[in-house]
């Protein structure tokens, strides 16, 4: 399985049995996952710098409201596939909502047309539909890993939606798809919280060092659980901040519960050759110390305050935080945060 939390949600049990069921099934797969933002639309020049346009369905699809609970509004649909989130850190205002969506086979759901609606419960007028857009995390030719290629649970799409949490709080959201010609739903549970220490879009991003292929000797095998090793190795942290845009992705390939960690990299990899030559740093830090999981986490995670990984940032010249991601991402979403630290 691929999306979830590290510190995955306790299985939530609605009053209301239909929707009840569908919050329940989301909640035993993010169990059974395990670890995990800005983003939009794409372009063609995105397209052409290693990104698959985002398949953005119309909302005309998808039952509008008209006052109706999440309960009446799932009563309209048929409970099928198990939507998973990729993000655990959810604050007030227009946050991006990612998730995978399964049947229950496991199977990954790749190009439903979709939509969420949320409530403070299920008994609660909802709000929405907010569309869901389709995001690819295919990567081409060699930069297909073999960490990925090998794994047979590895991520492969992604949905994004733009939801507004008005208030800090619990949350139930309905998921609606239309999946062989039928309305099928699929819920799950989040939680708002009022802040983080996590930095966030504005903020001085924090001062710290990171390992290069220079200080390891040129051995990679030291700072890089891919296979093979990529090259966001070259250029130290601290060398690049407040002088010039950078790129930083926490991940740890081989490491990563969710099997996210891979496909993100892969994609980084691929962007950053696929983008025009320019004095952006690319910086690819893993989570743990020795590369082992006992060993604990790194400082450079621990300096960032971050709950989950993977995780993307960029950084203007400035050394503010541009962007931010957590969990999974496509080539478009990355293509726009680099565009953000470049401006």
């Amino acid at each position: 399985m691929v999306f979830g939390a590290c510190r995955g949600p306790t299985a939530y049990v609605s009053p209301f049995m239909r929707l009840g069921r569908l919050v329940v099934l989301a909640a035993l797969v993010a169990v059974l996952a395990s670890c995990g933002g800005s983003g939009g639309g794409s372009s063609s020049s995105e397209t052409d710098m290693g990104g698959t346009p985002a398949k953005v369905p119309s909302v005309t699809q998808f039952p509008k409201v008209r006052g109706r609970t999440l309960e009446q509004l799932a009563a309209n649909a048929s409970p099928g596939p198990v939507l998973a989130p990729s993000v655990s850190l959810l604050t007030p205002g227009k946050a991006r909502f990612g998730f995978g969506l399964f049947d229950r086979s496991r199977k990954q759901i790749t190009d439903a047309p979709g939509a969420v609606y949320i409530a403070k419960t299920p008994g609660s007028k909802a709000s929405g539909p907010y569309v869901a857009r389709w995001e690819s995390l295919d990567v081409k030719g060699h930069y297909l890993s073999k960490t990925v290629a090998t794994d047979p649970d590895a991520a492969k799409t992604l949905y994004v939606s733009d939801v507004p949490f008005k208030k800090p709080g619990k949350y139930t959201v309905l998921g609606l798809f239309r999946l062989d010609n039928r309305l099928v739903g699929a819920g799950t549970q989040v939680k708002v919280v009022k802040g983080s220490n996590v930095p966030k879009v504005g903020d001085p991003a924090p001062k710290m060092d990171t390992p290069t292929k220079a200080s390891v000797g040129g051995d990679l095998s030291k700072i890089d659980t891919r296979d093979p090793h990529d090259d966001m190795h070259d250029v130290s942290y601290k060398d690049a901040l407040g002088k010039r845009p950078m790129v930083l992705v926490f991940a740890t390939p081989a490491l990563c519960q969710s099997r996210v960690c891979g496909p993100v990299v892969d994609i980084a990899e691929q962007v950053k050759h696929a983008r025009p030559k320019d004095d952006t740093a690319w910086i690819h830090q893993e989570i743990y110390k020795n590369n082992q999981v006992k060993d604990g986490y790194t400082s450079q995670f621990l300096r960032y305050h971050l709950p989950t990984e993977p995780w993307l940032f960029t950084i203007n010249r400035k050394g503010k935080i541009a962007a931010e991601i957590e969990g999974a991402y496509s080539a478009d979403e990355l293509n726009k945060a680099v565009e953000a630290a470049q401006k």
